[in-house]
């Protein structure tokens, strides 16, 4: 038994399992099949087998992918501990557990005592963190996971501190994101990028909520594209930190495209796989964000120019 490669092996299944507890959880909410299993938790409607209903199923199969990528997980969780000498490999896979289970147990209370849409958004918002904290963990075992590409410098510590507002500012327009699903307030806005033909509608109930959910995409859009230049202006055009900036910048414009893919949607058969999508792209927006946040913290340190890492 090779260690290194049974790590290498858990920890990126773990993180395509996690893509895949974003994209259900997606799917169970847009479906409306949050209550296909009644008010039973882990059971479904008192059975193992769920009766062959649409939403029980779709419900059920969230459930079940949710407890087998735990249990991958768990696995790399172990032979991280175990195998592995590196400090933020352990800090990354004790990250995703922890997060992993707060949102396994948020989503065990929303079934036997529903919670309101508030509380909802946030389960999105755990699920998401733990996704990003497996991406990290399974970039450790590639090229990415080097502390600092060899050309690079160090980031001056204002832009330190402005890719972690960033972050931060991304995960509120997420939670937004995920409020506006759960809410039912998609519709709010008809047209893009007008909403209701109108630069600035009506900031009253779903109009308001998705409108300002717009807003926070332009915003970050904004934020992004001034980070991809200012970082460049430091750093060598091949260093990690450039790479991860330019890919967080696609993908925010794929993003903002992929919004108005879901506005001109919603009377078709595409509303499901474009609202899938949008959900897919945002989740590797933060997971890039979280990744240059990280470099962020090693450009800071003294003496670190130009070292990398080994998995073990």
């Amino acid at each position: 038994m090779n260690p290194q490669r049974w790590m290498k092996r858990f920890s990126f299944a773990s993180m395509y399992g996690m893509l895949l507890i974003l994209v259900m959880g997606a799917l169970v909410t847009k479906t409306e099949s949050g209550r296909g299993c009644g008010d039973d938790w882990p059971l479904c409607n008192g059975k193992f087998v769920p009766a062959y209903t649409i939403e029980s199923i779709i419900e059920y199969s969230h459930r079940f992918v949710v407890g087998v990528v735990g249990l991958i997980l768990l696995a790399a969780t172990i032979l991280v501990f175990v195998y592995s000498k590196r400090k933020d490999a352990k800090w990354y896979v004790g990250g995703a557990m922890l997060f992993t289970i707060l949102q396994a147990i948020l989503g065990a209370m929303a079934v036997v005592w529903p919670q309101s849409s508030a509380v909802l958004a946030l389960h999105f918002g755990f699920s998401l963190m733990a996704f990003a904290f497996t991406l990290l963990l399974a970039l450790v075992f590639t090229r990415y996971g080097t502390m600092l590409a060899r050309a690079g410098g160090t980031l001056s510590s204002g832009l330190q501190k402005g890719v972690w507002l960033i972050t931060i500012y991304c995960y509120a327009v997420v939670y937004l994101g995920a409020f506006v699903r759960h809410t039912n307030s998609s519709g709010g806005c008809v047209g893009w990028p007008l909403c209701n033909g109108q630069v600035i509608p009506e900031l009253t109930g779903a109009t308001g909520i998705v409108f300002l959910h717009r807003l926070g995409a332009i915003v970050m859009f904004i934020l992004l594209l001034w980070l991809y230049i200012a970082i460049r202006a430091q750093r060598e055009p091949k260093d990690n930190m450039v790479l991860a900036a330019k890919w967080s910048l696609i993908f925010v414009i794929l993003q903002i495209f992929s919004g108005a893919f879901v506005t001109y949607s919603m009377t078709s058969d595409w509303y499901l796989i474009a609202s899938l999508l949008h959900t897919v792209l945002i989740s590797c927006l933060f997971g890039i964000l979280c990744y240059l946040c990280v470099l962020s913290l090693q450009s800071g340190r003294s003496g670190d120019h130009g070292q990398a890492y080994t998995a073990g």
